[in-house]
């Protein structure tokens, strides 16, 4: 048996991480408290709701959330951006997608306060003035979506991919958009969907 005050990997004995652990279930904070660990203080939050603040489509939002809560929970629950899907609710599916600092993630194991303090980017953004973006159009025009659960996903997908890749291959369209799944299997849709979008023939 490991000693009590043997360090781990993370520099923190298990008599800390104990200490910590205790703290943080007994303690329903409002506000995160300073305990010491390995030496520096550190912030708890939980298992109560903490105030948190967040940037979506370029606008502010704040709410009271137990740190538990998922990005993707606070997007639909708290905010009413319903675009986002759940569908899976274990990271396969990419129904839930948005850009963290415009990098795609699964926002369903996203947690929310983790989010905070970095823009977040929802399908809600794409359409202005009751226009689609060109991505959407071109989902319609190619008849890309069937039950239209996986689409919000695939069209923040899409985006992202095209904004690193205007021009892209048809190996990297299939590479990169092999975390979204469509179970009504419109990937060739898809797939001309870049195709247009980025010049590409034959994808």
């Amino acid at each position: 048996m490991a000693d009590d005050d043997e360090k781990t990997s993370s520099g923190v004995s298990r008599r800390e991480f104990l200490k910590i652990s205790g703290i943080a279930a007994a303690v329903p904070l409002v506000a995160p408290q300073m305990v010491e660990a390995a030496g520096e203080k550190v912030p708890v939050y939980g298992p109560g709701k903490a105030p948190m603040s967040f940037t979506i489509n370029g606008k502010r939002y704040s709410a009271q959330l137990e740190p538990r809560v998922t990005l993707l929970d606070a997007l639909r629950d708290q905010f009413d951006l319903t675009g986002s899907k759940r569908v899976c609710d274990r990271a396969e599916c990419g129904a839930c997608t948005v850009l963290l600092n415009n990098k795609p993630v699964y926002a369903c194991t996203v947690l929310a306060i983790e989010a905070q303090h970095q823009p977040i980017t929802t399908i809600e953004s794409l359409s202005q003035g009751g226009k689609l973006h060109p991505i959407q159009a071109a989902f319609v025009q190619h008849d890309a979506q069937q039950c239209g659960f996986c689409t919000p996903g695939f069209v923040m997908a899409c985006k992202s991919f095209l904004d690193q890749h205007p021009h892209a291959t048809e190996e990297q369209i299939r590479y990169h958009l092999n975390g979204n799944l469509c179970r009504c299997g419109t990937y060739k849709g898809i797939r001309e969907v870049i195709a247009q979008m980025s010049g590409t023939k034959g994808a």
